[in-house]
Order: structure tokens, then C-alpha cells, then sequence
């Protein structure tokens, strides 16, 4: 949490797009994210956290599309 209330950035510098799952390897942000993230809200951002930890519990070896996510 930043000084001011808002989520930081989850970014951790390992910064290169899986081309298959369309989100960033370090940090699995989709590139709209990422662009977004300086202009979200705290409940925008909150909502993108909540979908990282989600997307975290996928390997990075299972095909996207494959068992989880949305329909």
C-alpha cells in the first residue's frame, strides 16, 4: 500500500509478455493493465490484484484457456 491509500504497483522488474496468455511473465498484467494502472481507482486496482492472485495459481506451463479463467 502506497502512502496514499492506493495499491503499489505489483510490478517486479521481470518484465516480458507470455505471448500465448497475453500478460506480462513478472508481474501477469495484461498490457491495458499495466497502461491503466497509474490512472485506476483503489477499487480498480484492488480488482487487478484479486486477478493476479488468481492468475498466480496457474503455471506458467499450462496452456491458457485450459481448466481455469472465464467461459
Amino acid at each position: 500500500m502506497s502512502d496514499n491509500g492506493y495499491p503499489a504497483s505489483p510490478c517486479v522488474g521481470r518484465c516480458q509478455m507470455d505471448a500465448q496468455r497475453q500478460y506480462c511473465q513478472g508481474c501477469r498484467r495484461t498490457l491495458a493493465e499495466i497502461a491503466g494502472w497509474s490512472t485506476m481507482d483503489i477499487a480498480s486496482r484492488r480488482r487487478v490484484l484479486q486477478e493476479l492472485d488468481d492468475r498466480g495459481q496457474m503455471p506458467l506451463d499450462t496452456p491458457a484457456g485450459s481448466g481455469r479463467g472465464l467461459a
